[in-house]
């Protein structure tokens, strides 16, 4: 006949001095249980079990003060036999979350919220995608935009119940919203699919929304964009997602902007750019020009003797701050147009011009082109 084993003591299962307060004991075996779970042990998983229940054992009888104070003065006596029976809420309300974390789903072990599940659940957020033109974007414009979304079904209400019938207790949870199995030495809770954890049921549905609490609509809705938004913009619209389940909250409305590009302006960030042809005469005696800009034409001074490429600033005459700080800078680069086709006479006063201009189109006094490349390599 084998001799029984003798039980450890519960302040050795935990690894804890018998001084220990309850909060230490609390944690200790917080720590334990998430090294022993048979689910993170499945190389010893035996192993695992039979040390998770001693824990729990241990842990059942050092949690409750009575228990304690019984064990401190009898030993295993005093509380007698604790067998494992499966995990009580009472055990384990502490660690809801550290458990649901770890496993990805909350109703393990029992711990996902009690009695009758049916709490209100928030609506989804939408997303709609918004074209406007470059101008709009600058400018801000006031728009309607119609949204297809599930609304709450105005005949009941959102019970999903014929009006005057409403809902009954759910038959095969018994009205607890959750179904309970055991799985080894594991009890195991699941939302009920019959009632989706309501812990009630439609016996005679609204004919409105067939008993879902919700109908699709398409609803039409005036949004205001404001000046200096750009692609990518997203405007968030509260409460015009979908309504949401069981009385829940209606989710969001994300309105997507993209913006058209425009024919003659770039633009970066609040900044814009643009290219402006000049006749040589312009570049070199100097001018006066007509800018475009998103308020009209502006005047822009050209200076005499102005390079192609060179870019000038008008300073506030870019795109607007979304944020509202002012606006940015337009940035004006002017390229000289070189005429391709010369009349007679337009060829005969620059071939005097060049006449008159210093050898090889250089200052007095300094070198050619082809001399300082002679000397590179010299």
């Amino acid at each position: 006949m084998r001799r029984r084993e003798q039980k450890r003591d519960y302040y050795e299962v935990l690894g804890v001095v018998r001084q220990a307060s309850t909060e230490e004991i609390k944690k200790a075996y917080r720590r334990a249980a998430m090294e022993w779970h048979p689910d993170r042990n499945p190389h010893r998983n035996s192993e695992a079990e039979e040390r998770f229940k001693e824990l729990t054992e241990a842990y059942t009888v050092l949690a409750d003060p009575q228990k304690r104070a019984a064990y401190d003065r009898y030993g295993h006596a005093g509380v007698g036999p604790q067998p494992f029976t499966g995990f009580d809420d009472a055990i384990f309300s502490d660690f809801h979350d550290l458990f649901a974390n770890f496993f990805g789903f909350e109703d393990l072990f029992g711990m996902g919220g009690g009695r009758g599940r049916s709490r209100a659940r928030r609506g989804r957020d939408l997303r709609y995608d918004l074209e406007i033109s470059f101008e709009e974007a600058a400018r801000g414009v006031d728009t309607r935009i119609k949204i297809p979304r599930l609304e709450t079904c105005a005949a009941c209400g959102g019970s999903g119940a014929r009006k005057g019938s409403g809902k009954t207790s759910c038959q095969a949870c018994h009205g607890r919203g959750q179904l309970h199995y055991r799985q080894g030495f594991l009890t195991v809770t699941r939302t009920c699919p019959q009632c989706q954890g309501a812990g009630e049921v439609v016996r005679d549905p609204c004919p409105e929304c067939s008993g879902q609490g919700q109908v699709r609509r398409e609803r039409t809705l005036e949004i205001k964009i404001p000046a200096g938004v750009d692609s990518g913009t997203r405007l968030r619209i509260a409460g015009e997602g979908e309504a949401g389940a069981r009385g829940g909250p209606a989710g969001d409305l994300y309105v997507v902007l993209a913006v058209g590009e425009h024919d003659f302006f770039e633009r970066r960030e609040s900044s814009l750019y643009c290219s402006i042809p000049i006749s040589f005469p312009q570049a070199v005696l100097g001018s006066e020009i007509k800018v475009p800009t998103l308020d009209g034409e502006e005047t822009l001074k050209i200076p005499v003797g102005t390079a192609s490429g060179t870019i000038f600033r008008l300073p506030g005459k870019g795109f607007p701050n979304v944020a509202g700080h002012g606006r940015g800078d337009l940035f004006v680069e002017v390229r000289v147009e070189i005429p391709k086709k010369l009349t007679r006479e337009q060829k005969q006063l620059i071939e005097q011009l060049a006449e008159t201009l210093p050898a090889e189109n250089r200052p007095a006094g300094k070198a050619s082109l082809f001399e300082r490349v002679k000397d590179i390599f010299s």
